[in-house]
């Protein structure tokens, strides 16, 4: 990577100055944007999606901008916090909208997009905003060339380029040409890449000089150079700064130009790129800018630092999104590495399951779940005291001040844990709407309670449910499965769980399974249990979690054994109660205890059954109610807690 050498000793790896705004993408791929229905809601900007992209690949980055004080300001503040990206140099403007784009994807090579970046917060970054010793604590600077085409944004830059230069900053330009960015086509015209501007190319050329490295695609290099010919375009780069030069050159790859430009392209390396089907273009280059950076700035050669950023293009332009579609270390490790050219990366189901699992995810501490999606055993309740079910979601509501006053004195006493709760959808709305926002795990019911073979309570097309689901919730479907039922109810039964996964990985939502062997079975296999968690790894199927009664103890090393080596990116097992008594579920807690993934317990009915009963006979009131749901919750949770050794 030519000679190069990084100041040591730096907290960060670079600091991105730029766009930071929300991509509104449209759902439905090869319509105009006139007839679009919907659109999914991403983190975007092309020094956004770089700082995003570079986290993702290891690197410490971290964003230099605004956004507004508004809701999607705090969008993208939180999402690029959840990848490890520093945001402490993000402002918050007071006065202006965080920017915004309308985008969509006609065909494989229309792309319509519009900006709404009318006096957004971005674009007011000021000199005041650019602190020296944020910069000098990185060891590269990035900036994107949109930030260089208004005075307020240009005094920005070049002051942190000051800086750069003074604390031996590298600095880093992607040129990121814009044309209606620069205010050279109409407003809604944002798609179109290039027009030739001898403004906008004198401008670009006083800035070179401060670079050391320099990235665009053919058409950007075309307007730093001031001219229709590319090889021509680079030699007046050359002339103005002596910095590295890097050409994308789309699905050939890429070259990397260190001193004189060649007579043709062809006499210098060109690294191929990976060869994909193309199905988004939008926000390849950014992950281009991600992987050669992770090489970069680790190191790497010319071909190490070129192959990286390939692949990250080419796993980019076939997903949906910008930002989020950035791979992680482990799908490029797969990608990079396969025996064969994977040019449907968006129909591998492995590089798919990866992409989902091997992103940031909530580390959740030890897990109390109050499991209160039932349905039937609410409806008796409510009938034998003859109560409207209208009683039921009230009751539903009662159970989340319980949960908030256990969380409350949790934190109180310093322990380590995390509350949760199971609801459903027909009673329990209210509650999940209520939990939502908070931080919990919060798990939903699919399954038509009592059915099997499985059949889920809204119907065949779980994908139509899901998609009113807020992504933190967690699909819980409850199977009762033995893996030597007769061979028909078990296809049947496999083929639900199939589709219930694939909803699940095109939704985004984590998936739990409870597996609970009918009781009834003529089999009597002592390993029934993990055969059937076996079972369904042996077809395919890789829940983010399991739920499971209580196990003897050596049942836990072999269920341990079997999870770490089949899906090392499963969060883990949790215990259900079948309405035990609490102090025989403190002894299953106890043969639990020497399990690595056994994350906590799920219980319903051993916390809410008799106190719900006489609630709705009109024997006590809501607060006793509370008072005996939140005394046995606790229990439970102390018990769990002296099974581990930590009371």
């Amino acid at each position: 990577m030519g000679e190069i050498t990084f100041a040591s000793g730096r907290q960060l790896d670079v600091i991105c100055l730029g766009r930071l705004g929300v991509d509104l993408y449209a759902q439905q791929i090869g319509a105009r944007l006139e007839d679009v229905g919907s659109f999914a809601k991403y983190l975007g900007g092309s020094s956004a999606n770089i700082a995003f992209g570079t986290a993702r690949l290891g690197l410490k980055s971290a964003m230099l901008t605004r956004v507004g004080d508004d809701h999607m300001g705090r969008f993208l503040i939180e999402a690029l916090e959840r990848e490890g990206c520093d945001t402490r140099a993000i402002k918050v403007d007071p006065e202006r909208l965080t920017a915004m784009v309308l985008l969509g994807i006609k065909d494989r090579d229309t792309f319509p997009l519009i900006f709404y970046r009318e006096n957004c917060a971005d674009m007011a970054l000021r000199e005041e905003d650019i602190d020296e010793a944020f910069i000098a604590s990185s060891k590269a600077l990035l900036i994107t060339g949109t930030h260089f085409s208004t005075e307020r944004v240009y005094k920005a830059s070049s002051k942190a380029l000051d800086y750069a230069e003074k604390h031996n900053v590298k600095r880093v330009l992607d040129i990121d040409y814009r044309p209606v960015l620069w205010g050279l086509t109409g407003k809604a015209d944002g798609e179109t890449r290039f027009i030739a501007s001898a403004e906008v190319s004198a401008h670009v050329q006083r800035i070179l000089p401060r670079f050391d490295l320099v990235v665009g695609t053919e058409e950007e290099f075309l307007i730093a150079g001031g001219s229709e010919d590319l090889l021509s375009a680079l030699r007046k780069v050359r002339e103005v700064t002596a910095a590295t030069l890097v050409v994308k050159l789309g699905p050939l790859g890429c070259t990397v130009i260190h001193g004189a430009i060649p007579a043709r392209l062809e006499d210098g390396n060109i690294y191929k790129g990976i060869r994909v089907e193309v199905m988004n273009v939008l926000g390849a280059g950014d992950a281009f800018m991600s992987g050669f950076l992770r090489g970069w700035l680790t190191g790497g050669d010319d071909e190490r630092c070129s192959r990286l950023a390939n692949a990250c293009g080419g796993l980019v332009v076939s997903r949906h999104a910008c930002a989020p579609a950035m791979p992680t270390p482990a799908e490029l490790d797969y990608i990079l590495n396969s025996p064969v050219p994977i040019t449907r990366p968006d129909l591998d189901p492995h590089l798919n399951r990866l992409h989902r699992v091997s992103v940031p995810r909530k580390n959740w501490k030890p897990l109390f779940i109050f499991a209160f999606d039932h349905r039937g055993q609410l409806v008796e309740l409510a009938q034998q005291a003859g109560r409207d079910l209208a009683a039921i979601p009230e009751l539903k509501q009662l159970f989340i001040t319980a949960i908030e006053r256990v969380e409350a004195d949790l934190q109180r006493q310093g322990i380590e844990g995390d509350v949760g709760l199971l609801a459903d959808q027909r009673f329990g709305q209210d509650a999940l709407n209520s939990a939502t926002g908070r931080g919990w795990w919060i798990g939903r019911p699919v399954e038509l309670q009592g059915s099997r073979p499985l059949a889920f309570e809204h119907g065949r097309s779980i994908g139509s449910n899901l998609v009113q689901w807020p992504r933190e919730h967690i699909i819980k479907c409850l199977v009762q499965f033995h893996p030597d039922d007769e061979p028909l109810l078990r296809l049947e039964q496999e083929g639900q769980l199939k589709g219930l996964y694939e909803a699940a990985q095109a939704s985004g939502h984590e998936l739990l399974l409870e597996v609970i062997p009918p009781k009834n079975h003529p089999s009597t296999h002592p390993d029934v249990l993990y055969r059937a968690i076996k079972r369904l790894y042996n077809i395919g199927i890789h829940p983010d979690w399991w739920k499971i009664e209580p196990q003897p103890a050596e049942v836990y090393s072999k269920l341990d054994a079997l999870i770490t080596e089949r899906d090392p990116y499963c969060h883990g097992v949790v215990l259900l109660g079948l309405n035990a008594p609490a102090e025989e579920l403190a002894e299953g807690f106890r043969q639990a205890a020497g399990s690595q993934v056994c994350r906590g317990f799920a219980v319903g009915r051993t916390i809410f059954q008799e106190p719900s009963r006489a609630w709705l006979a009109g024997e006590i009131d809501d607060e006793t109610l509370i008072a005996r749901v939140r005394a046995t919750f606790e229990f439970l949770i102390k018990s769990w807690r002296e099974a581990r050794g930590q009371v």
